[in-house]
């Protein structure tokens, strides 16, 4: 790499010094070089930086990590998890038909649900279902479809279809990125679809999100806040984010 070359990086790199992004453009425009130019810069460079969806962001910037390693999720904010889970038990009433999302989120919701209930748990992921099996009196239905390790979810055309023909009382869903103007994302195209289909199927969307996520974009959107009718949250102080009801323990 050259010396003007490591000049315009460093420039870059003190102006995203705080987080943020910067359009291509406007990275350019403020090294006073050509898109192009600060193109080849970052494939010269030791990947501080990248650009994700035309805009250039720290690569240790967790808001726009692209990574999604399910272990690593496993133990992270695992406390706020669990208080969440146990709030939005209280939502769930007798003889419910329940669509649990994907991810390590809702993971204490799924081990914890009353086995006393007439319960009926529709799911995709493979750790939730896991989790639900071993529950006496809790009726599970697994969805298929092609198997992605990274999320221990399936996916497919048929569980779109699956999911919307069935009767569904409470959806309690997972997001990686919640965000006032960009709504709820996550960071697989495959979790998209079946996340839309309960949302349009369930009698009640229920958002269970802890406070790392607020703020957050990933590279994936699946919905709006507008779409989801409660969002249980451990958020505090004037986090504008509620599009409907919010619950905070």
């Amino acid at each position: 790499m050259n010396e003007r070359s490591a000049r315009r990086l460093a420039r870059l790199r003190e102006a995203l010094a705080h987080g943020g992004s910067l359009r291509l453009h406007e990275a350019a425009v403020l090294c006073g070089v050509s898109p192009m130019t600060i193109r080849r810069d970052l494939a010269a460079s030791e990947g501080g930086l990248q650009l994700m969806g035309g805009h250039l962001v720290r690569s240790d910037d967790p808001r726009y990590a692209p990574v999604y390693d399910l272990a690593a999720q496993q133990d992270r904010h695992a406390a706020a998890k669990r208080r969440l889970c146990r709030l939005a038990l209280d939502r769930i009433a007798t003889g419910d038909t329940l669509f649990i999302d994907c991810g390590t989120t809702l993971m204490p919701l799924a081990a914890g649900l009353p086995r006393d209930r007439s319960l009926t748990v529709v799911t995709y992921a493979l750790n939730v279902a896991e989790a639900v099996s071993v529950l006496p009196g809790v009726r599970l239905i697994l969805l298929g479809g092609l198997y992605h390790g990274s999320s221990r979810s399936f996916a497919g055309d048929e569980v779109d279809a699956a999911i919307r023909r069935l009767g569904i009382n409470k959806a309690f869903l997972s997001a990686a990125g919640v965000h006032e103007r960009q709504g709820l994302t996550c960071f697989h195209f495959h979790e998209v679809a079946p996340k839309r289909a309960a949302i349009a199927t369930a009698a009640r969307r229920l958002l269970v999100v802890d406070e790392s996520k607020l703020g957050v974009i990933r590279p994936m959107r699946f919905a709006g806040l507008d779409d989801i009718d409660e969002i249980v949250t451990d958020a505090t102080g004037d986090e504008r984010i509620v599009g409907g009801e919010s619950a905070r323990p």
